[in-house]
């Protein structure tokens, strides 16, 4: 009788076990069943094109600021080099700049009070010539009029209508009147030569502007050079070229390098793909501009857009880390699905992803099955 009485209950047991496992079969079989007419599903890890960060100037790295994973702004510091060098250089060259500026100064004025001067020297001049030109005509005349009352006297004398002494008085008078013109005539060629020394002025000018143009180009120079080193100080502070995620910091604090050296892998946050390999029987139903949806593990139930952004012109051999629905396939064409958003920055470069590309607009989105 006891035997009886487990048998139902065995029976039972065998039932629900057989219930179970035709449920696991079925739940086995929808999960593992092809996306509908319409979608493909793929997978693939997210990638980003990647800005490589390098020093423009060889050196020391004094400093590291930023960090793999770190989201970084345009323009941020990631990294600071020493710069003592720079900085003694761009002192030097302002002490430069401050003496030059002095110099310029100075000669600047000087020319100026030259370019005053030189019309009222010439002016002044001129007027010197005109004076000693109207004394030494006066001179002349006296001199032609002393002459001839010279002769006069001279013929009285020798007839003996004037004494001897007043012909010597008037030959005493017509010499000092003779001196009197070889003094003007001086005089005439001495304001002659002045007036040629005020015209030489404008040369002396033209020497004042070739002085200050020469101490205009080395103050550029000198400036050429502090601005030079200005821009190798600003570099010497490594900025991020644009906004991104740092995937790879490749130099440490002390080191030393060589100019060009990479120093950091930027990826933009807001320029992500999801790098996936489509077989070579499935991709002709692919296109770019195609919409997809990609779903990563950390939100399974939230959709990611994309859109088919790229496609590979050949084929290659599946990677090793790519998943096919027939293993048997072999040749795969990498595809780019490029995401249309990453709110708040959920997805970073590395992570894996499943997504389903819809290549017939009239099928309905479903989840990825794998």
């Amino acid at each position: 009788m006891a035997t009886d009485k487990r048998r139902p209950l065995g029976w039972m047991l065998a039932g629900v076990g057989i219930v179970a496992l035709i449920a696991l079969m079925v739940i086995y079989r929808m999960l593992n069943a092809p996306l509908p007419e319409g979608l493909l599903q793929v997978n693939g890890r997210i990638e980003g094109d990647a800005t490589t960060v390098a020093a423009k100037y060889p050196g020391k790295v004094r400093e590291i600021k930023a960090k793999e994973g770190d989201v970084v702004e345009a323009g941020q510091i990631l990294a600071q080099m020493e710069d003592d060098e720079l900085q003694a250089r761009i002192k030097q060259a302002d002490a430069g700049i401050a003496s030059l500026e002095a110099r310029r100064a100075a000669a600047n004025e000087g020319l100026a009070v030259a370019r005053k001067e030189l019309p009222l020297g010439i002016e002044a001049a001129k007027s010197q010539v005109t004076y000693m030109q109207a004394t030494l005509e006066k001179a002349n005349a006296a001199q032609a009029q002393f002459g001839r009352d010279l002769e006069r006297i001279k013929t009285l004398a020798e007839k003996g209508t004037v004494n001897q002494q007043r012909a010597e008085q008037a030959q005493l008078q017509y010499t000092a009147i003779s001196n009197d013109v070889r003094s003007a005539q001086a005089g005439v060629v001495g304001a002659q030569k002045q007036l040629e020394r005020a015209y030489l002025g404008k040369d002396q000018i033209d020497a004042r502007e070739t002085e200050l143009k020469a101490l205009d180009s080395e103050l550029d120079r000198v400036r050429a050079m502090r601005q030079e080193a200005m821009i190798a100080l600003d570099n010497m502070s490594i900025k991020a070229p644009t906004k991104g995620i740092v995937t790879a910091r490749l130099v440490e604090a002390g080191e030393v390098g060589a100019a060009g050296r990479p120093m950091y892998e930027l990826v933009d946050p807001d320029r992500l793909y999801l790098k996936v390999y489509v077989p070579g029987n499935e991709i002709g139903k692919v296109r770019r501009g195609l919409e997809a949806q990609a779903y990563v593990d950390a939100y399974p139930d939230r959709p990611f857009l994309a859109t088919v952004d790229y496609i590979a012109s050949r084929a290659e051999f599946t990677p090793k880390e790519v998943q096919t629905p027939d293993e048997r396939v072999k040749q795969v064409y990498a595809v780019k699905l490029y995401f249309k958003e990453n709110p708040d920055y959920l997805l970073t470069p590395g992570m894996p992803a499943d997504a389903v590309i819809r290549w017939d607009e009239n099928a309905s989105w479903e989840k990825p099955r794998w």
